[in-house]
């Protein structure tokens, strides 16, 4: 059973702020600093080209998809990371279309993030192959599964709300219709436990930067089942993914298992960061961490309910089809939620009135809870956060 009090005192939290943004960007781990620093002086400094050799760079990619592998139920051996989400997406897309060739639809739900449906979008066009992406409302998808259908592709958990898919049922409802699956696993990566394996799923993809606190900008990952791996095409064939990058061949031939679905040079540097925050998460257990991300939710929703009636839950109120974070409706959601951060108590906010907490057991407790809800409830009484500078929208929400 992991200890959390423990955990929390690693990592680098502002004095009296409250972070519930996890879910966007993670906090600093207190050994990722150091981790670096040694990578940038020890590593790059003295052993320079050498290093890809000496200190493993070339084999960082797979190592650290193993430890990520474990949090999200994966095959040993089926998760390597490098590039970003959005590349991943592509690749995984791509590789589940070319598995069913004969069909010409790309089925995904509404609430899924825009970047994802955007590669889709990219993908159709330049294929040229007469294929469509079809969307339907995230509590139609089982509804809307049909023969003509090549990928399910869905994003586990909802970005804006926390609504959580059922992986395994759905992935079961599209294989019995031979339908191909990919997850993107952004908001369920360390965050709640996830079996790939178990549930049957054919491609996944996730990000880094979110729960497993890799920093900002740090690599994402992708999954390929044992199944499919030796007739996975990578789309992207990039020279890493190659079967003898070394040799220089002019012409592609893909690595073998997970290796070719590499693509370009791997980012020493946030792959240093990255393992600095495994260190963590190594030694977590999910279905503790599961557990405890629904007593700190449940406790949220019950405080603010209790003190906020003006607003509304945009989240399911079922925790066990909620991911780690909850949402609440606003008009003034944005300036609400300005006001809050003000106070140190890091949320974020989601267009058009969506304002969003994360709950992460790992630096999270229930008396940050427990201010967070007052805070909140100061501001509502008082509408503190009808004030113009909370009005003024950054770039960034």
């Amino acid at each position: 059973m992991t200890d959390f009090s423990k955990t929390k005192d690693l990592f680098h939290l502002p004095e009296g702020m409250i972070y519930l943004d996890g879910n966007s960007l993670g906090p600093l781990p207190k050994a990722t600093a150091a981790r670096v620093a040694k990578t940038v002086t020890d590593e790059w400094g003295d052993l320079l080209i050498t290093g890809w050799n000496k200190a493993g760079w070339m084999a960082q990619p797979t190592a650290l998809g193993d430890r990520i592998g474990r949090l999200i139920g994966a095959e040993e051996g089926h998760v390597t990371l490098g590039d970003t989400l959005s590349i991943k997406v592509y690749q995984a897309l791509a590789s589940a279309i070319d598995l069913n060739p004969d069909r010409k639809v790309i089925l995904s739900d509404t609430g899924n993030f825009p970047s994802d449906l955007y590669m889709a979008e990219g993908l159709v066009g330049s294929l040229g192959r007469g294929l469509e992406l079809r969307t339907v409302a995230p509590e139609d998808v089982l509804g809307a599964l049909s023969s003509d259908i090549a990928v399910l592709m869905l994003t586990q958990v909802d970005y804006r709300t926390g609504r959580m898919h059922d992986m395994a049922a759905l992935t079961k409802a599209a294989h019995d219709k031979g339908i191909v699956t990919v997850w993107d696993l952004a908001h369920s990566a360390g965050a709640l436990p996830v079996d790939l394996a178990g549930c049957g799923a054919d491609f996944a993809v996730g990000c880094t930067y979110k729960y497993l606190n890799g920093g900002p900008g740090a690599p994402a990952f992708i999954y390929v089942a044992p199944r499919h791996i030796a007739g996975t095409r990578p789309a992207l064939s990039g020279w890493l993914g190659h079967a003898a990058p070394f040799a220089f061949d002019l012409d592609y031939r893909a690595g073998t298992g997970i290796e070719r679905m590499r693509v370009g040079t791997p980012p020493v540097l946030q792959m240093a960061a990255l393992d600095a925050a495994m260190e963590i998460w190594d030694s977590v257990d999910m279905g503790a961490l599961g557990a405890q991300s629904i007593v700190l939710s449940e406790a949220f929703i019950a405080g603010v309910e209790a003190t906020c009636p003006d607003l509304q839950l945009a989240s399911p109120r079922d925790p066990n089809i909620r991911g780690s974070q909850v949402s609440f409706h606003h008009a003034e959601g944005y300036a609400i939620m300005q006001a809050l951060i003000a106070q140190g108590v890091i949320g974020d906010f989601r267009a058009p009135d969506i304002m969003r907490f994360g709950f992460t057991p790992l630096f999270i407790d229930e008396d940050d809870v427990g201010r967070a809800v007052d805070s909140l409830a100061g501001i509502m009484r008082d509408k503190t956060w009808d004030q113009p500078q909370f009005k003024t929208r950054a770039a960034v929400t």
